[in-house]
């Protein structure tokens, strides 16, 4: 199987009590390895998906730097002026990111 073009990794997300996404934890795509966990808030990571990078949901395979198991990638979806943070292809009129870790 070909490895996949990812620029980062969500491992966990955190949602404000309305439902929508507040910040993600994740790893991001340093050359050809990737950084530590890090925190990305929602402005961050709408933008960079904006911007054409790729993140998919996912975890780390443990003792095996760099290497994850993945899901499914993340998608916005605009409706009413409004940006929407979805794993897949769902459609939904709130942010949803499935087998994502909630914390």
């Amino acid at each position: 199987m070909p490895k996949q073009k990812l620029d980062g990794v969500v491992q966990a997300v955190h949602y404000t009590p309305d439902g929508q996404v507040e910040w993600v934890r994740a790893y991001l795509r340093r050359g050809p390895t990737f950084s530590d966990r890090v925190k990305l808030e929602r402005q961050t990571l709408v933008a960079n998906l904006k911007a054409g990078k790729r993140y998919f949901a996912g975890q780390p395979v443990p003792q095996m730097a760099s290497t994850f198991q993945l899901a499914e990638p993340l998608q916005l979806l605009e409706k009413d002026g409004r940006v929407i943070l979805v794993t897949g292809d769902r459609k939904t009129d709130q942010d949803r990111l499935d087998g994502i870790p909630v914390i």
